[in-house]
């Protein structure tokens, strides 16, 4: 017989998990306290943007497979294997807040009274899944009850697939008895010959820490080389590609531009940086440190770009900001280098107006002072600079021919450089862009 799930937790991670788990056919209840977010979710409905999920909500929610509950005595009744995916948010000094995951934890465990199994989804540094396991022993009677840490690898915008097909799966586990019962819910993944790392708690939480960390790293690398190509006059885009074809590098995660943001990259880098401090690896957290002050570094590089496309004075200059969440498929704003970049451009007094196919809502409540339009014609109609931030593929279907008839000034600043310039330069668009050479350097070099 199948195990009873019950997901703690029901943000991006935990509706995604429940909701697959739901397709594999478990029964699965998710936990959540906050009551809106129960309420919607028991109707079908998910709270943010995230492709292919509503449908999989809504129809195993009709079904019963899935249901949502804010009460932990029914989860702790309901559950044989507990998925703890309770948010980890970066706190003032850049460590991860534990205080909720810790809560989660207290207020389920005086419940349990038969063999379990809880297991860690939430990102969280080195040593944590020991802790719990000791509050575990000390807050529930039943030797049966046991913890195990299974990172997630979830990217927004392709969750659903992620989780029904991951690349790996890796299992922090402290006994046999849990691994089987791990292998037994991922046991469809497993058949189809995904990978499973099997290894200790510490090790598992390190997984993937080391993973997000490494990602920012190449991301912040490729931005250092195009500083230095802005510097000598050479073209970031043909090193990327280069270096792209070395087997040792790879590709994947090499585009420069705006940098990484969301509620995931930059908060693990500086929860891994700031662990660095604590156990006195001093040049590790120098390292990590210099990773975030790059990429924070390409949001006024960019204003100093588009700055510069102004003639040196941004007050009162007009520029539509194309994007506000941090990436395509979302609608999540958090640490967005696309509305950080709009912001840091209002503060130059910019009349900054957002466009978002997703976020829209979200921006707006973020970030009220700017502007904000519901169509792309609205955000740019009469703008002196049009700017590329977030890599929506309704971007990369404007008729820049049709755009031009609407703004001011034939001034794109691609700041992801994922747009074809010829379309744009055809309809007579000025292009500019992160760590490329500008029109007037490309002609000294013919």
């Amino acid at each position: 017989m199948s195990p009873r799930i019950t997901v703690v937790g029901t943000g991006y991670v935990g509706t995604t998990h429940a909701a697959t788990l739901a397709e594999l056919g478990f029964r699965v209840l998710g936990l959540d306290i906050d009551e809106d977010r129960v309420a919607a979710l028991s109707a079908g409905r998910v709270p943010f943007v995230e492709p292919g999920l509503d449908e999989l909500v809504a129809r195993h929610v009709a079904t019963g497979a899935l249901r949502f509950t804010t009460s932990y005595r029914e989860a702790a009744a309901f559950g044989d294997v507990h998925f703890l995916c309770v948010p980890t948010p970066e706190a003032a000094d850049g460590r991860a807040e534990l205080k909720p995951l810790v809560g989660a934890v207290e207020e389920l465990a005086p419940l349990l009274t038969r063999p379990v199994l809880l297991v860690g989804k939430s990102t969280v540094p080195v040593g944590t899944a020991a802790d719990l396991a000791k509050r575990l022993t000390d807050l529930t009677g039943h030797p049966g009850v046991e913890l195990a840490w299974n990172p997630e690898f979830l990217r927004e915008g392709t969750a659903v697939a992620d989780s029904l097909r991951p690349d790996r799966l890796v299992f922090g586990v402290s006994s046999p008895a849990a691994t089987a019962a791990l292998r037994e819910v991922y046991r469809v993944q497993l058949a189809a010959g995904v990978p499973a790392v099997v290894t200790d708690p510490a090790t598992a939480e390190l997984v993937k820490l080391s993973a997000n960390t490494f990602l920012a790293t190449k991301i912040s690398f490729i931005n250092a080389v195009s500083e230095v190509c802005e510097a000598v006059g050479a073209d970031v885009g043909a090193v990327a590609a280069a270096l792209g074809h070395d087997p040792r590098i790879g590709g994947a995660h090499l585009r420069p531009g705006l940098g990484f943001g969301g509620g995931c990259l930059p908060k693990d880098l500086r929860s891994f940086r700031a662990q660095a401090v604590d156990f006195g690896l001093t040049d590790t957290a120098t390292l990590l440190g210099v990773v975030d002050l790059i990429n924070n570094r390409a949001r006024q590089r960019l204003v100093d770009l588009v700055r510069a496309e102004c003639g040196g004075e941004l007050r009162g200059r007009r520029v539509a900001a194309l994007g506000a969440a941090f990436k395509p498929d979302s609608d999540d704003v958090r640490d967005s280098p696309a509305l950080a970049a709009a912001v840091a451009l209002h503060r130059e007094g910019a009349v900054v107006t957002v466009h978002d196919p997703a976020a829209g809502p979200t921006a707006r409540r973020a970030e009220p002072r700017l502007r904000h339009a519901d169509t792309v014609v609205d955000a740019c109609r009469d703008a002196d600079v049009v700017v590329h931030l977030t890599e929506w593929r309704d971007y990369g279907e404007l008729d820049p021919a049709a755009l031009a008839e609407v703004v001011r000034g034939r001034v794109l600043v691609d700041a992801r450089t994922t747009l074809d310039p010829a379309p744009w330069q055809e309809a007579g668009w000025r292009l500019r862009a992160l760590g490329r050479p500008g029109p007037e350097q490309r002609e000294g070099e013919s």
